[in-house]
């Protein structure tokens, strides 16, 4: 039994980040009048989703104005964790819809059949100026972190970093 969250219509939609760089915590919040709702998302996520939001509003053209209020009202507390996401756009109602599925643990015990049933959906209808305010305030939260490694892209730690691109040639860059 799969349990499934629209926001058709939401008021506010946003990527909330706690913790120390390093360490964070990514958070999707969404709220539609008293609903709301927070689940787990992965950096990599946050980054994939905020280009490809971006790349669908530059082909629709540019937005009207566009929310200022990107505040995180969440807790750390989240419902569940995000496995996939998919992203669409409805022309009748001229929406991008991104669709947020539950990670299941269990995936290789089960098949195909049970993973349709089981799990939660959260589907969120944004607007070309949520999308476009959504893609820039996540683009910052990503990039508010550790620096990539010029030479293999991992995040660099203060601590210092063994870049694999080195292969043991050269000191470690920090």
């Amino acid at each position: 039994m799969s349990d499934e969250f629209d926001f058709d219509a939401p008021d506010h939609c946003t990527i909330g980040v706690l913790g120390e760089v390093g360490h964070r915590l990514f958070l999707f919040y969404c709220r539609q009048g008293l609903t709301e709702t927070t689940v787990k998302v992965e950096k990599q996520q946050v980054a994939v989703l905020a280009g490809y939001l971006g790349r669908i509003v530059k082909e629709l053209g540019r937005p009207g104005h566009l929310p200022e209020d990107l505040e995180f009202y969440g807790t750390e507390e989240f419902e569940w964790v995000v496995g996939t996401i998919g992203v669409s756009y409805d022309e009748e109602l001229d929406r991008i819809i991104v669709v947020l599925e539950e990670l299941d643990v269990d995936d290789e015990e089960e098949d195909e059949d049970d993973l349709a049933e089981s799990g939660r959906v959260l589907r969120v209808a944004l607007t070309r100026e949520q999308a476009a305010a959504f893609a820039i305030h996540a683009t910052r939260q990503v990039e508010s972190g550790r620096p990539p490694c010029p030479l293999c892209s991992l995040p660099l730690d203060p601590a210092g970093h063994d870049c694999p691109r080195t292969n043991g040639h050269r000191p470690p860059a920090s």
